[in-house]
């Protein structure tokens, strides 16, 4: 009987030492702005007037429903980005509305999303609705026919695709953070980007002043100006036609029968 139960408590214990060990939950890292980064307070409307922030600066700005709002940051090859945007509504809505944010780069492609809620839907109950999207590592070279990302400026668009009519400019508060995963250089594709991808924004030169006009040739007052140039198409015209005249004329008088008396 002592034998079973020391047999039993050895099982037990061999049980326990192969058992696998509970794992600790990981909590999912939630992007923070850098220490002492200036908040920005304003968005831009367009790609030409989009608002410069760098990775790790917080934005918080005031818009109505509907509005399309912009941004634009640098990337360097080598480095991810990760772009959270959070959208809160006041009181009052009728319905639930559907907000995306979209990511392109410097020829204005729309890069894809690796992670993150790019297209999420808040209903009418919702005080706020959470969008994210995670790029791919910037390349330091890609084939032209590839929609790589590369080295630039790269924009971001926020904006509500789906909404009932009555929530049409209703204030919403949005804060947004581009954060960096990466300290970009060196990687290990070979080749290099010769120039970063910036659209060129320089505008043309404005002139203030009105052109001068061109001077305008005076016509001739003399007896012959309205004779033909030598060698135009009217002078051989005419020789041609006087000369067929008289030909016409020789022939008829070689040709024609003497009258008898």
């Amino acid at each position: 009987m002592r034998t079973l139960i020391r047999s039993a408590a050895a099982l037990s214990a061999v049980g326990l030492a192969l058992a696998p060990a509970a794992t600790p939950a990981v909590a999912s890292a939630t992007p923070t702005p850098s220490p002492g980064a200036t908040t920005v307070t304003k968005a831009g409307t367009s790609f030409l007037t989009a608002t410069a922030i760098t990775a790790g600066q917080p934005v918080r700005v005031g818009a109505s429903t509907g509005d399309h709002l912009y941004w634009s940051f640098p990337a360097e090859s080598g480095q991810t980005h990760e772009v959270t945007a959070t959208v809160s509504f006041p009181k009052g809505r009728t319905g639930a509305s559907t907000w995306t944010v979209d990511v392109f780069d410097g020829l204005r492609r729309r890069q894809a999303c690796t992670a993150g809620a790019q297209t999420p839907t808040a209903d009418a109950a919702a005080t706020s609705v959470t969008l994210g999207c995670t790029l791919r590592r910037v390349r330091p070279w890609a084939e032209p026919w590839s929609g790589d990302p590369l080295p630039g400026t790269y924009y971001v668009r926020l904006s509500v695709t789906d909404l009932p009519e009555p929530d049409l400019g209703l204030p919403v508060d949005v804060d947004l953070l581009v954060s960096v995963d990466g300290e970009g250089g060196a990687s290990g594709d070979d080749g290099k980007l010769e120039a970063s991808l910036v659209p060129n924004t320089r505008a043309g030169t404005v002139l203030t002043a009105e052109p001068t006009p061109e001077p305008v040739a005076e016509e001739e007052s003399s007896l012959t100006g309205w004779l033909p140039e030598p060698g135009s198409r009217w002078v051989w015209t005419t020789a041609g036609g006087v000369l067929a005249a008289v030909a016409g004329v020789v022939g008829f008088a070689l040709t024609r029968r003497p009258r008898r008396p």
